[in-house]
């Protein structure tokens, strides 16, 4: 009849065993969400648009555009210099 725990179940939990894929489909949903979460706040997450650098770091491309923008160069050496980077 009602055990302890007030169900009729026997102890089996949810649907006679089954309760056990819920708890780790559970786990892995928190897990989930506090990796997104993480990710998320760190600037690491997916399709940030850093191409790959960290935030306030500079890649030489965009110092060679500043520098080109600034006429510190010519489109010649712009282009020579954009060559040799890559």
């Amino acid at each position: 009849m009602w055990n302890y725990f007030g169900n009729m179940m026997g102890g089996w939990g949810w649907g006679f065993g089954f309760g056990w894929i819920f708890m780790i489909l559970f786990w892995g949903l928190i897990i989930w969400a506090i990796v997104a979460l993480v990710r998320g706040t760190s600037g690491h997450g997916c399709c940030g648009g850093h191409n790959g650098s960290s935030h306030g770091e500079k890649t030489a491309l965009d110092i060679l555009k500043e520098r080109y923008a600034k006429g510190e160069i010519n489109k010649e050496e712009f282009e020579m210099k954009k060559k040799d980077l890559g």
